[in-house]
């Protein structure tokens, strides 16, 4: 569901207890000089200490804020160094038995040569893996902080909030008074008007209303920020942090004014830069984790979390118990996420996911009342519909058989089931609903854009700009001796020639060409399976199966395509993989944008192709009785049911969306809970559980899953390709955005409790928006118009049916389209075939005689074709010429209104909202204010100071 900020910043909790604000004191008692800290020149060893959670170290931390005591926990929690000052914003693993020891001898030099702390920790399970433990001082904090820009709280200024907590204030003066237009703890007077008469009957009706209201929870969807103090709203202006304004910025505690997440992103940010060996290209840590340098490199947690208080009276022990408590749990399914909290630990990209996922699962909420409401409408007029009725009754129409030899003759009568499940998904509401679903698409992405602008104003995203990439060391590798300037750093880089990276993407795309025609030989192979099985289920012995021939093969070769369809996605991630290097992208960034496309063509089409098959081709050329098509002169090719190919198509799409959906969320969560089970069983045997629970945070968190090696992608790819059955062929299964919904809701749960309790903590990354996962998105809106507009057309029987009614169907040139006029249309549908004709090899085992005690004549098909004794035998009609020129007709007026109306809606929805165009005209007026007032402040105090002291100066001009 989609996600109210429920706030951003959390206050800090001791004994498990939330602390409560603390007056804003002088900033300035925090910035003394401090000594600079030297880095050890010890050797490694020096610095490797067996596990031992109680140790205490003689060094005290520099960062120590004065007046304040360590607690004693923090010597044993598994956060902090072993003085218990210092927290452990970063690890590093490896084994002594890796052979790379010079290269990370020389790596771990210089980050302490960088300034940050290193310390390092033997594991309590396994004495070859080394653990080093890193910590960023206040001023190397500082330092990177100003050259990655980062956002942190500025102090605005305003005398009538001087020294109060962290309070977003917006104000005006109005009549010579002091107006809070936007605070907090904004309070007005309000007019109270009384009545001179008030009816006592009216008293009793509203006391009985506030009654009932009061039984009912208030905005049950909202997380209560009563029994849960830590949620805390923080909107605070900010700014580039700059160490020579320091001042200028709200400082409580210089140790948590980098929250964990930014530290660690600041720790990654200086190990990207840090050199191993000597060489220009011999630099940074994802280096050494591709070369087995180190095993893992990770953030860590905040602790457990679960805790045996309850968060409601005791308060969240850690921000991750918090998460769990007010995200992850089962018992929260229906509230909304706490973005503000997930970007807070996981970093805005997971942010930026969690927040689209919400809203997308919001935005279905509409689209599967409607499809909800076109499904019961059939439900509704079942009985009433004409069409359904006329294939119960005939039971004096005999149809022909549907495969050659083995398949029987049958009573139209005998697919009475099929016609009413028909008539469930092809009824009068599915033409509203296939345009509403085209214009929900639009609706969905325009407001996105719209939401995620709002979101990238609060978190600060608007201004930033990503970082010059660095190359990827396989493109360094390959294009090493050619080198030119880079145009934006003026250094020399590696140069890919542009034939050669010309004849590198014609590889690639002959190499996913060829991958889609393996597609389309699993497609081949399916039919064919389809053509020969359904002639052997109908001289099945069981009678069940004999009876209903053609559902059984329809579901069969479902589920086999759903296997095909799993095991073609593990080939296409190694080619996709294969191809992508093969091209040799020169960023990470580029790398990712390639390998992303490439998966997803390969999965859609992987995924799309049998239902594509269903829906437009499926006994859409099979010629009719006496001269059927065969594939390669042999095997007929499969017809519709009697009730049409609607019903097959609607099978297909609820297996392999069911299918699909329940095994994504067993891979997703199923496999890393196994994982962590038998790695926790084995610890359980040989520790004991008291000795398991006493295993430090680092020490915990190795034994996680890490997070998939190609990030949020298997993440983005599932909603992506359910979006696309969600609206690609949901003309045909309305019911296809309610199973969405319903797997969305449990979907976020189950990451949210995967990224909270199975994995490790993922880097806090940055990012301004989803990526090409938009611009996909897009894509598919598009298909979406085209494809319904083809089943509706095409697939579906509506346009025969309104040709019928209007045409020559009772009310012909009345302008009338009821169920009274639709009578005669399932006889009109159907043309007659003379059974002698039927071909040596086509022609049936039994004669027909069960039916009426002699052979049979004459049998019925599906087609608008002459009867066999016309000048022209089984020529086309002109019933069916009408019928073509409709569909294509009603194929060209349909995408046209369609593509009209969502050119019009993106148009007239901005993609700015008014209100955060003019929020952020009036933060960038106040800001300008702020500094110019703060900055004047100090002047003034300065000058103060130095009368004080009696020190002469000269005054400047003016």
């Amino acid at each position: 569901m989609e996600a109210s900020s429920a706030g951003s910043s959390i206050s800090a909790v001791t004994g498990g207890k939330a602390k409560p604000h603390q007056p804003a004191k002088d900033v300035n008692i925090f910035f003394d000089e401090l000594e600079g800290v030297n880095s050890p020149s010890k050797d490694d060893d020096s610095l490797l200490h067996h596990g031992n959670l109680t140790s205490t170290s003689d060094d005290a931390s520099r960062l120590e804020v004065v007046g304040e005591e360590v607690p004693d926990k923090n010597k044993a929690n598994g956060l902090y160094f072993r003085d218990g000052k210092c927290r452990i914003d970063y690890i590093l693993v490896y084994r002594k038995s890796n052979p790379q020891t010079e290269k990370r001898e020389v790596f771990e030099r210089n980050i302490r040569a960088e300034g940050l702390q290193m310390e390092k920790e033997s594991s309590l399970t396994n004495s070859d893996i080394i653990f080093v433990k890193l910590h960023a001082p206040w001023e190397v904090l500082g330092k990177y902080a100003e050259l990655m820009n980062v956002r942190m709280p500025f102090r605005p200024f305003n005398p009538f909030t001087a020294g109060a907590p962290c309070i977003l204030v917006r104000c005006c003066f109005l009549n010579g008074h002091f107006i809070e237009i936007n605070g907090r703890s904004r309070r007005s007077r309000r007019k109270i008007y009384y009545l001179h008469r008030r009816y006592k009957f009216m008293n009793r009706i509203e006391k009985q209303i506030s009654r009932f209201r009061g039984w009912l929870p208030r905005k049950p969807m909202k997380l209560d920020k009563e029994t849960l103090p830590d949620l805390e709203e923080n909107d605070c202006y900010t700014a580039p942090f700059s160490q020579q304004r320091i001042h200028h910025f709200i400082i409580h505690n210089k140790d948590t004014f980098f929250n964990n997440a930014t530290r660690s992103r600041i720790v990654h940010h200086i190990l990207q830069r840090v050199k191993y060996e000597e060489g220009k290209n011999k630099i940074g840590l994802n280096r050494l984790l591709s070369n087995g340098s180190y095993e893992a490199a990770f953030p860590l947690h905040e602790g457990s979390y679960r805790s045996k208080n309850s968060i409601k009276t005791h308060g969240a022990e850690n921000h991750r118990h918090l998460l769990y408590e007010c995200w992850a749990s089962w018992g929260v399914w229906y509230k909304y996420q706490p973005l503000d909290l997930v970007r807070r630990y996981f970093g805005e990209k997971i942010g930026l996911y969690f927040a689209w996922l919400g809203w997308y699962t919001g935005m279905l909420f509409p689209a599967a009342f409607i499809g909800l409401f076109v499904f019961l409408y059939g439900v509704t007029t079942l009985s009433h519909c004409q069409v359904s009725k006329e294939v119960c009754q005939a039971t004096d129409i005999i149809m022909c058989p549907i495969c050659d030899k083995y398949c029987p003759f049958m009573r139209l009568s005998d697919s009475c089931v099929y016609a009413k499940v028909t008539h469930l998904f092809d009824n009068g509401a599915t033409v509203f609903f296939a345009v509403f679903m085209a214009v929900w698409a639009t609706v969905f992405l325009e407001f996105w854009k719209r939401r995620r602008a709002v979101i990238a104003y609060d978190w600060d995203l608007i201004d930033w700009e990503e970082e010059e990439e660095e190359i990827r060391p396989q493109f360094e590798a390959k294009y090493s001796k050619k080198e030119r300037m880079n145009p934006i750093s003026g250094k020399p880089e590696p140069y890919q020639a542009f034939a050669d990276k010309c004849s590198r993407l014609i590889v690639s795309a002959s190499g996913i060409f060829f991958m889609i025609c393996v597609v389309i030989a699993a497609v081949f192979g399916i039919v064919i399976y389809r053509v020969v099985t359904v002639s052997t289920f109908a001289a099945f012995k069981w009678a069940l199966i004999r009876n209903n021939s053609q559902v059984a093969t329809t579901g069969t070769a479902v589920c086999i395509n759903f296997c095909i369809i799993m095991l073609l996605n593990v080939l296409y991630e190694k080619v996709a993989l294969f191809l992508t290097n093969l091209e040799q992208p020169r960023t990470e960034s580029e790398w990712e944008n390639s390998f992303t496309l490439k998966m997803f063509l390969f999965q859609f089409v992987n995924l799309n192709s049998s239902t594509f098959y269903i829906a437009f081709f499926l006994g859409r050329f099979t010629g009719h009785p006496g001269a059927y098509l065969r594939l390669i002169n042999r095997w007929r090719l499969e017809e519709c049911h009697p009730s049409g190919c609607l019903i097959d198509l609607c099978m297909q799409m609820g297996i392999i969306m069911v299918l699909k959906q329940t095994w994504n969320n067993f891979m997703e969560l199923g496999y890393p809970l196994i994982q962590n089970w038998w790695t926790r069983r084995k610890l359980r045997q040989e520790y004991g559980t008291q000795r398991k629970t006493s295993f430090p945070q680092w020490e915990k968190d190795y034994n996680l899953q890490p997070m998939n090696a190609y990030g949020l992608f298997d993440e983005y790819l599932e909603m992506i390709l359910q979006f696309g059955f969600t609206t690609i062929f949901v003309a045909a299964f309305p019911l296809a955005p309610l199973l969405a919904l319903l797997n969305n809701i449990i979907e976020i749960r189950l990451d949210a409790y995967k990224f909270v309790t199975q994995w490790r903590r993922p880097l806090a990354s940055r990012a301004k928006d989803i990526g090409i996962w938009y611009g996909i998105l897009e894509g598919i809106g598009i298909l979406s118009v085209i494809t319904n507009a083809f089943v509706i057309a095409v697939t579906s029987d509506f346009i025969p049916r309104l040709v019928y009614a209007y045409k020559y169907g009772p009310c012909a040139g009345q302008g009338e389209a009821g169920q009274k006029c639709m009578v005669g249309y399932v006889n009109a549908s159907l043309s007659v075939f003379l059974v002698s004709d039927f071909e040596n090899r086509s022609e049936p085992t039994s004669n027909g005689s069960e039916f009426s005690g002699s052979p049979l004549k004459y049998c019925r098909y599906r087609d608008y074709r002459d009867p066999p004794h016309s000048p022209v035998p089984y020529g086309y009609t002109l019933q069916f010429w009408h019928v073509l020129a409709a569909r294509l007709a009603f194929i060209i007026v349909f995408e046209h209104l369609v593509f009209c109306i969502k050119h019009l809606i993106s148009y007239l929805i901005p993609d700015l909202p008014k209100d955060l165009r003019d929020r952020m005209r009036r933060e960038k007026y106040l800001i300008q204010e702020m500094m110019y007032e703060a900055e004047l402040e100090r002047l003034q105090k300065e000058r103060k100071e130095r009368k004080k002291n009696g020190k002469s100066y000269h005054n400047e001009w003016p």
